[in-house]
């Protein structure tokens, strides 16, 4: 049941949205030293027709891309089960395999497929899971793949999986001198992209709302700055700030009742708050420099933002109820566009320093910062929801491309794009 009602509501938010090109193409660019084996064996098959997805090769990239499983290639398996009394211990303990995955696949007699999976320990030879079966129509196969990946990361690691998640990104198209702008959203692995929006003029800070359901974004008319929010499962737009002079940088309060702004209606950029449902606008920043991107923290009790009050771009936070404010980074020439891990352990920022900007993590209970890239140009940080993995815009190869690196620093991967630059990620929360 858990998992028809998520897929309903992921349904739900692809209605009204239309198809797109290109898709992101995954480049695994570094990985943990210390991985754990794992055989996900192709699914059994009972259908007459063509399988549309190759369900087990899905949930294989999707643990191989998160930098903590080792697969065994398909080619040096020495037997592929389906079923658990199939399974020759000893053939996996050979490979060194820790875990298997199995499963089949059944064309039902309505085009429905259903898919049953085992996790299996190989050193108790007993399963660790044991999954009911789950039946979806073609053009779900990828999520069930997604959900089955959740799954297996999960029971392995104790943590929630992101594979079922989505971003959303920016794309520049066409000639350089006069770019088409799309805003995109796809699978977490760059799957399905969908155009939900596109403009002759710039598409800047997608924002997800905490529900998955909405989403902010400021889109230029007459190079002028508005924000819009829109729902995805109806399309229905609505713009919420034409203010004169800037109107930029969204972010959703994790209750979704307000949505934090960057104003400058009265000349200096400054940090406000509107209210959804009452339109109500409570400015809460009041200083002569430059406020900006603003980010919640995930109580709600507080805000992060850029500001140059110090002299150069630092990162501050704002107290909700007592406005006070307090400088949060001290490393780095600068830092700029802050964004907290789920668990508020983390502060994740662009930090430039001997001139590149890379993307930096600081821990907030012992101060101590790391640098997690070592491309240059990096900028707009969105974490996953899970608090695993970090995506970023770069430049690659004189392309604009996104790229994802773990908390850690030792997982990293690129997602170019076959058309276009890409930029402005932002990765969805747990769809509820």
């Amino acid at each position: 049941m858990m998992f028809k009602k998520w897929l309903s509501i992921l349904f739900t938010c692809l209605v009204f949205v239309s198809s797109a090109r290109a898709q992101l193409v995954i480049e695994i660019t570094s990985g943990a030293d210390q991985l754990l084996p794992i055989a996900i064996v192709p699914f059994g098959y009972t259908g007459m027709d063509a399988l549309p997805e190759d369900v087990a090769q899905i949930v294989e990239d999707d643990l191989a891309r998160s930098g903590l499983f080792k697969p065994v290639p398909r080619a040096n398996m020495l037997s592929m089960p389906t079923k658990q009394e199939d399974v020759f211990y000893r053939d996996w303990r050979l490979l060194k395999s820790d875990y298997v995955v199995i499963g089949t696949v059944q064309k039902l007699p309505n085009s429905q497929y259903r898919i049953g999976f085992e996790l299996l320990n190989v050193l108790s030879e007993k399963p660790v899971e044991r999954h009911n079966s789950i039946d979806v129509s073609a053009r779900n196969l990828r999520d069930a793949a997604h959900y089955i990946s959740d799954k297996v990361y999960e029971l392995l690691t104790g943590s929630r999986g992101a594979f079922s998640t989505r971003i959303l990104y920016v794309t520049a198209e066409g000639d350089r001198k006069s770019p088409l702008f799309k805003l995109q959203v796809a699978d977490a692995d760059g799957h399905r992209p969908q155009v939900i929006v596109e403009s002759k003029e710039p598409i800047l800070s997608p924002s997800w709302s905490m529900d998955g359901r909405s989403i902010a974004y400021v889109m230029f008319r007459n190079r002028r700055p508005n924000i819009y929010t829109q729902e995805l499962a109806t399309g229905r737009r609505q713009q919420i700030a034409q203010f004169r002079g800037l109107n930029g940088a969204p972010s959703w309060s994790p209750d979704g009742k307000k949505l934090a702004l960057v104003l400058s209606k009265d000349d200096n950029p400054e940090i406000y708050t509107l209210d959804i449902a009452t339109q109500k606008l409570e400015r809460m920043t009041n200083h002569y420099a430059i406020d900006t991107e603003p980010s919640w923290e995930p109580d709600g009790k507080g805000i992060i933002f850029t500001s140059d009050r110090g002299g150069n771009p630092q990162i501050y936070r704002l107290d909700v109820n007592s406005k006070q404010v307090e400088r949060v980074t001290f490393e780095g020439e600068l830092n700029t566009r802050a964004r907290m891990t789920p668990d508020g352990r983390f502060l994740v920022t662009v930090q430039k320093n001997d001139g590149n900007y890379h993307i930096a993590l600081q821990d907030m209970k012992t101060g101590r910062v790391q640098t997690l890239t070592e491309t240059y140009l990096d900028e707009s940080p969105s974490i996953a929801p899970n608090g695993s993995m970090v995506m970023y815009a770069t430049t690659y190869q004189g392309k604009g491309i996104l790229a994802v690196v773990s908390v850690d620093g030792l997982v990293k991967y690129r997602i170019p794009s076959a058309e276009g630059d890409v930029r402005e990620p932002s990765w969805s929360p747990y769809f509820k």
